[in-house]
């Protein structure tokens, strides 16, 4: 029997340069993210994922490698994460490491050596053009940061394609020598107990941009050649692809008989539904999430999977909404253009961009009850803050803010950290820690660990179907996951001002009160036709009791 371990996980992402510096350098290592996994167990997540930590000149955050089998010697060595992944599994968490094989940095051995010589054995895991391409702007994924695709190299003699920034150049996946390393970069870290990998940029990853011959072969095949071999060499590891698509590719991307293709990615990040819920949260509104789960392909096979997410080290890209629906999320959440990235998302993290704390604990609850699998970003669940002086995206990659102390907590060393530190306001250090929310009644990091065990307790969400609740007030969403007989309510008011709602559920004979309310503390059930009363953005959680649905 498959282990489909993923479908009621939680997942932790972390940075270890910015989770917890053990040796006082200033940067985060493996050894202090093992200390602080009993933060990560304690919060109940299940798996983590961990942003890339590999040998890096470190020009986009680690995502420019330059050794796909090693381990960034800032942050340990290979006896350090083997000692971290041990200790993972001792606690029952499985590790997710990110695997970038759209791309690697200039200074990897590989293009050097492409660049050295055209009759190098690398030559050809690149993609060239000895004349300059037509529109060497099509493409760009980081406008007004980024100018072309395509970079002239001296030595070369010829230019290179680089979807991302020019110093991370593509690799040609039409070689098949390019496919056969990607497969033995996985197989490397799956032997030092890795459970999957969170791939980068796959809709850019399985294309075959500037061949001047494209091959006889659909480039998804490489997502079911990983597939195959993810599934031979361990059993239960998965693939969660990061795919910022339109809901008509999911398909393609999930594969299966349903969809006529090889079975391919376990999970896939639901951008439409982020951007949707955010919509939704500026107008106070729960249609534009209502409409974007319903926007799911209904046929997905039985081992897919969504992955439900708030925020990330990205930006909050908000490109599949219309230019008007864009403005609307701008002026609720980040008005000012210095909040503003690429002209298409917010650079904020979750806290400061929603402002109020029961806001933000709504936010968590929708992240929990949402079908899939819940993905969260270390440090929202202390509602931790940003640093807007950063460039880019590093205003919400600052270190994790462990106490009122030195460095937050996150390092005793007198040398300036990694990035700093938010010190100050209501998100900072001082006000906003883990040691300062730690067990105290009310805290959002005691109401995010509530919902962890809550969600976890609920199966029928990531296994089940979920239907939502028709005739609610408009702020209001409602929401009924079924599986195996077993049914669970969830409520979610999206304004600041109180509703109340009578909800008919067919076959419930009463409610038994999970998580929100007074009920909740006196576990007196509520029957059909009861009115539930939610303060403004309060939710709720219920068990259905009654017939089998």
């Amino acid at each position: 029997m498959i282990d489909l371990w993923y479908k009621n996980a939680v997942i932790y992402c972390l940075d270890v340069e910015t989770f917890m510096d053990a040796n006082g350098d200033g940067i985060g290592d493996f050894r202090g993210l093992a200390d602080r996994l009993d933060h990560i167990e304690g919060l109940g997540a299940t798996a983590i994922w961990l942003n890339p930590f590999y040998p890096t000149p470190n020009r986009d955050n680690g995502y420019d490698i330059t050794d796909f089998y090693g381990i960034d010697p800032r942050s340990g060595n290979a006896g350090d994460f083997v000692g971290f992944a041990r200790a993972a599994a001792d606690r029952g968490l499985k590790v997710i490491v990110d695997l970038v094989v759209n791309h690697c940095s200039i200074d990897h051995p590989w293009f050097q050596s492409a660049r050295s010589d055209p009759d190098s054995p690398y030559r050809d895991w690149f993609v060239w053009s000895k004349e300059k391409p037509e529109d060497i702007t099509d493409g760009i994924i980081f406008p007004g940061v980024q100018e072309a695709v395509w970079t002239w190299d001296e030595q070369a003699g010829a230019w290179y394609l680089h979807r991302f920034y020019e110093h991370q150049a593509d690799f040609n996946i039409a070689n098949p020598a390019v496919r056969e390393e990607i497969l033995k970069i996985m197989g490397y870290w799956l032997e030092l107990g890795v459970w999957g990998f969170r791939i980068d940029a796959v809709p850019f990853l399985v294309e075959y941009k500037g061949l001047e011959e494209e091959p006889d072969r659909d480039p998804l095949l490489l997502l079911s050649e990983m597939r195959d071999f993810l599934s031979w060499r361990r059993a239960g590891a998965i693939m969660l692809a990061e795919a910022n698509i339109t809901r008509d590719k999911a398909p393609d991307y999930f594969g299966g008989r349903e969809f006529g293709a090889d079975e391919r990615m376990h999970l896939i990040l639901d951008f439409p539904l982020n951007q949707a819920l955010f919509l939704a949260l500026a107008r106070s509104q729960a249609a534009p999430i209502v409409e974007a789960l319903g926007s799911r392909p209904q046929e997905a096979p039985a081992q897919a999977q969504w992955a439900t997410f708030l925020r990330n080290h990205d930006e909050l890209s908000l490109d599949k909404l219309s230019d008007s629906e864009r403005q609307e999320v701008f002026d609720a959440f980040g008005p000012d253009e210095d909040m503003q990235l690429y002209g298409r998302g917010l650079r904020r993290r979750l806290a400061p961009m929603l402002g109020d704390i029961d806001r933000v604990a709504l936010a968590q609850s929708l992240l929990f009850a949402l079908p899939g699998t819940p993905v969260m970003w270390y440090g929202d669940e202390i509602g931790q803050g940003e640093d807007l002086s950063l460039s880019e995206r590093n205003a919400v990659r600052t270190p994790m803010q462990w106490a009122d102390e030195h460095r937050g907590g996150f390092s005793r060393a007198d040398c300036e950290p990694v990035r700093p530190l938010v010190e100050d306001g209501p998100f900072g250090f001082h006000e906003t820690s883990v040691a300062a929310q730690r067990g105290r009644p009310g805290s959002l990091l005691t109401r995010v660990q509530q919902l962890v065990r809550c969600r976890r307790a609920c199966p029928e969400i990531g296994w089940g179907d979920t239907a939502v609740i028709d005739g609610l007030p408009e702020a209001l969403l409602g929401l009924v996951s079924s599986w195996r007989g077993s049914r669970v309510l969830t409520l979610h008011n999206l304004s600041e001002e109180a509703v109340t709602c009578a909800p008919e559920i067919e076959g419930a004979s009463h409610l038994v009160a999970l998580l929100g309310g007074p009920d909740e503390a006196t576990g007196d059930p509520l029957a059909p036709g009861d009115e539930i009363a939610l303060p403004g953005y309060g939710y709720r959680w219920f068990r259905i009791d009654g017939e089998r649905a």
